[in-house]
């Protein structure tokens, strides 16, 4: 009798698969900011070689640099944190460890990119 089960009765209870595309589609729109951010982000690091601290935080502050660092932090924690929970989900099979690692994990992502803007804010804005 089961040779006549189709593959989503077969599938059935086994998940949803409704927000793994959401999740891809996050993952990678953020790569591809960052792809283009972290080549700013070099660019803009490495001719601040030999920079005082005043210089520095005049170039940090200039509007389209604030807004260029703020978008390379936002993108590198959204997808740091993207990216670890993928691997804490195909590795953590425990599912009261898997919840508090991934809780942790968004609370770090959250509060650094806070902690991170707030810094360049605070820059930009001439403290």
């Amino acid at each position: 009798m089961s040779r006549y089960r189709t593959p989503l009765k077969n599938a059935r209870g086994l998940g949803s698969a409704k927000s793994g595309t959401e999740h891809f589609v996050h993952q990678r729109l953020t790569a591809t900011a960052l792809v283009f951010l972290a080549i700013w982000f070099l660019v803009f690091v490495l001719g601040l070689i030999g920079a005082d601290y005043v210089s520095a935080t005049e170039a940090v502050a200039k509007p389209w640099n604030a807004m260029l660092l703020v978008g390379f932090l936002v993108a590198m924690f959204w997808h740091a944190q993207l990216g670890l929970q993928i691997v804490l989900e195909d590795y953590i099979h425990n599912s009261l460890l898997a919840l508090a690692l991934q809780t942790t994990v968004k609370f770090v992502a959250v509060v650094g990119a806070i902690v991170s803007i707030f810094a360049v804010a605070r820059i930009a804005l001439g403290n």
